[in-house]
């Protein structure tokens, strides 16, 4: 009988042996699982950490090359270092600007340093990041914050050569009031004096000395009954006759570059009185410019016949005298000028208009592309 009461409480205390075992494996398994879930979170943490790392310390090392090549910015020429402007040469340029130099053409190195040290010594308002530390032995150091270099304007492209143009202004001699607005005119200019008027002697000797060409004005006989006023060649003169009447006009307004005739539509289709004009010409170093009073005209084909070359006018500009139609006639000459190379106009001293209007046009033109001479430069 003992020994059966004792079965049961064996069997009982075997069993919760057994459900302890069991409850300790699950709690161990638990714990495996949750241990090995914290690893695979351990591990992603860390991967991250790693990768911010990585990006942080790119971006860093951009930043501290960007801040080098800032700081540092500088070109070797020929073996030299040359320094990109800093903020105080740029002010010695503002400076330069204002007492007439271009703001546009950096001075050489030696001068901008110069002009860097006295704007950093003179303002003290300035930040000491824009100065420029130069030593005893005149090395420069770099400027620390120094802005990138101003981008240079690209060079101005040439201006296209349209073409010569000469203005011949007449009849100087009547006075010299109508005459003084031309000597004024910036560039090449030509003026023709008439012979044997009171002021002829002078007006040249002015025109000389205005640095304009000087050109006898040579009255010649017209085909109607104009007078061409004094000292002038007639048909039916000898060839001794024309040489005397050159010679006499050329000693009074002289020394000239050559002649051009005043009217002498009558002589100019005179060849033998042409060829006489043109040889005197040849002889005495002066050369001639025909005013094409007539179309008609026997000098281009005597010059050629001799072997001399001569010039010819294209416009005349006053044959009327308004401003406009001037302007008109100037831009004919321009269309000539593109056309052939070159064109001659032709005004007068008497036209109160022309003096200001070409004051007013020269620089115009010259900026446009076009060449101012001389009447000699183009027949020579």
């Amino acid at each position: 009988m003992k020994k059966t009461a004792k079965e049961p409480g064996r069997r009982g205390s075997q069993k919760r042996k057994s459900q302890n075992v069991r409850k300790s494996t699950a709690n161990v398994s638990k714990t495996s699982r949750k241990h090995k879930k914290n690893g695979y979170s351990d591990a992603v943490r860390a991967f991250l950490l790693a990768g911010v790392l990585v990006v942080f310390s790119a971006f860093i090392s951009m930043a501290v090359i960007v801040v080098r090549s800032t700081l540092n910015d500088t070109r070797v020429v020929g073996g030299d270092t040359e320094f990109l402007p800093s903020v105080s040469i740029e002010s010695g340029l503002e400076q330069s600007s204002a007492s007439g130099e271009s703001a546009n053409t950096a001075p050489p190195v030696s001068e901008a340093v110069k002009t860097a040290v006295s704007v950093s010594t003179q303002s003290q308002s300035q930040p000491a990041s824009t100065s420029t530390a130069v030593s005893a032995t005149n090395d420069v150091q770099p400027a620390r914050n120094i802005p990138a270099a101003m981008p240079q304007s690209p060079p101005e492209r040439p201006v296209e050569n349209l073409g010569t143009l000469v203005f011949m202004i007449d009849d100087a001699g009547n006075n010299l009031w109508e005459l003084e607005p031309f000597l004024r005119l910036p560039g090449p200019l030509t003026i023709a004096v008439l012979p044997g008027l009171p002021h002829s002697a002078e007006a040249a000797r002015r025109i000389r000395a205005a640095g304009k060409e000087v050109f006898l004005h040579q009255p010649m006989e017209a085909i109607g009954a104009q007078n061409p006023g004094p000292g002038a060649i007639y048909s039916g003169m000898s060839a001794d006759e024309i040489r005397s009447i050159l010679r006499r006009n050329i000693a009074e307004i002289g020394p000239v570059a050559g002649i051009n005739n005043h009217q002498g539509s009558k002589i100019t289709m005179d060849r033998e009185a042409v060829e006489t004009i043109l040889i005197f010409c040849a002889e005495n170093g002066l050369l001639f410019l025909d005013s094409r009073t007539t179309a008609e005209t026997t000098v281009p084909i005597m010059a050629n016949r001799l072997g001399i070359k001569i010039g010819e006018r294209d416009v005349f500009l006053d044959n009327e005298q308004d401003k406009e139609s001037m302007l008109r006639y100037i831009m004919g000459g321009l269309s000539r000028a593109q056309r052939n190379g070159s064109a001659v106009m032709i005004g007068h001293t008497w036209s109160p208009e022309l003096a200001p209007l070409l004051a007013e046009q020269f620089p115009i033109l010259t900026g446009q592309g076009y060449t101012l001479k001389t009447a000699s430069d183009i027949i020579r």
